[in-house]
């Protein structure tokens, strides 16, 4: 059973990801709905963080109505209940989705109409993305358009913020065309295993992977890589995600074949004792 630390943890990694937020203002939502009406000063203080930054923390988090502040003296701030501030984020996500179908079209024609492009779509590209919502999507359209096997691998926190988004949709589709997705994953802690599997990857192996950052790749196809992912300590801003996208054969080739013999080598999840193979490592 989770411990509850174990449960907040995996609460704050869901909520960054449904309501888009950063790990400090996922914690202080969370914290709010917790102890209740609290001045910022004592939230603070509470969870050990400079009060300047509490500040910006909350003034962010009441401009996009997830939190309010009283009229009273002392000011209090109050956690908007969790069901309307998933409501305020479907409507935002809708009216974006709205406003893409209504212009698109008309771009596309526009674009059509006025330029004739020529382009070599055989010669190497490479491009930096940023911001974690942004490489996702790129992930979930390289794996939409794969029938082939596709390597993803990450960190524990990188698949659970991936599961909300269209990645494990786009892993069904790709199925159902003959593809494949293989997760290599490290996980430190047996009781985080549920993570993993709910991911629904179409094949799980564990093993110790040679860095923190995100590798995916798909043979002779693409590959998209971050030296570090934003989800570790050292980059918690979703904005301060980059990733590496190439199409570079070479490039492509040698990353893939790191995957491959990590592949060889891992343990898969189904027939694995997660508690003794951590123990042992």
């Amino acid at each position: 059973m989770m411990s509850y630390q174990d449960q907040m943890r995996g609460i704050a990694l869901d909520l960054e990801e449904i309501l888009n937020l950063d790990e400090l203002e996922a914690k202080v939502y969370l914290n709010l709905l917790r102890v209740g009406p609290i001045t910022a000063s004592a939230l603070a203080k509470e969870l050990e963080i400079d009060r300047a930054r509490m500040y910006r923390t909350v003034d962010r988090l009441v401009s996009r109505n997830i939190i309010s502040i009283t009229l009273s003296s002392p000011k209090l701030c109050i956690a908007v209940e969790p069901q309307d501030a998933i409501k305020i984020a479907l409507r935002k996500k809708e009216d974006e989705v709205n406003r893409i179908k209504k212009d698109g079209d008309a771009i596309i024609e526009k674009i059509n109409n006025e330029i004739t492009t020529k382009q070599d779509r055989n010669a190497p590209t490479f491009r930096v993305v940023q911001g974690r919502g942004n490489i996702y999507a790129d992930i979930a359209q390289l794996i939409e358009n794969s029938v082939g096997i596709v390597y993803i691998s990450t960190t524990l926190e990188d698949i659970s913020r991936m599961y909300h988004s269209a990645i494990p949709e786009k892993i069904t589709i790709s199925e159902k065309k003959g593809g494949k997705v293989r997760l290599l994953v490290e996980i430190d802690d047996p009781k985080l295993i549920s993570f993993v599997k709910r991911f629904n990857a179409s094949e799980t192996k564990i093993c110790k992977l040679p860095s923190k950052g995100r590798i995916v790749v798909q043979k002779d196809k693409q590959m998209i890589m971050s030296d570090l992912t934003a989800s570790s300590k050292a980059s918690p801003n979703s904005e301060s995600d980059f990733s590496l996208c190439t199409n570079s054969s070479e490039m492509v080739s040698n990353i893939h074949s790191l995957c491959s013999l990590l592949w060889e080598t891992a343990q898969p999840l189904m027939t694995l004792d997660v508690k003794n193979y951590i123990e042992k490592n």
